[in-house]
């Protein structure tokens, strides 16, 4: 089959010898083996990446304080700093004190790209950046429904 096409080549004009057909060829090989000892980048393997256990064996752990004083806030913020969630009850303390607790946590969370949420009356909820809360607790402080145990 090869030669048919061949000769219809040589009677078109297109090829004149048989050796040009061969060095043409030749060629093509050469050219084939030179681009496969190249490095080729599209060939290369993909960068590997940090591999992480999401199934670890280390537990959260929630802090839960109740300040007694304005100095405590520094304790609080401490936890925060190492990503730790805090659940902060201001219910026992005097109320302009509890007041700028608050202040300065919440300057704390926006510091620290945190979130805080009120629970109920003195009761707050501190969480880091890697931790969302999910829920909205100002509904069921609207209608004060005691939350179920």
């Amino acid at each position: 089959m090869f030669g048919a096409i061949k000769k219809k080549l040589i009677d078109f004009g297109l090829l004149e010898e048989e050796e040009e057909l061969e060095e043409e060829v030749e060629k093509i090989f050469k050219q084939k083996e030179a681009s496969q000892k190249e490095p080729k980048e599209t060939l290369q393997a993909p960068k590997k990446g940090k591999i992480v256990n999401i199934h670890t064996t280390t537990q959260l752990k929630v802090v839960v304080v109740q300040p007694m004083a304005f100095e405590d806030s520094k304790e609080i913020a401490d936890h925060l700093k190492t990503k730790k969630p805090i659940v902060v009850n201001l219910e026992n303390i005097d109320r302009e004190v509890a007041k700028r607790i608050i202040d300065f946590l919440s300057g704390a969370v926006y510091s620290l790209d945190g979130n805080i949420q009120k629970i109920s009356n003195g009761i707050f909820l501190i969480v880091p950046y890697n931790m969302g809360i999910m829920g909205d607790f100002k509904d069921e402080l609207r209608n004060k429904v005691v939350f179920p145990f």
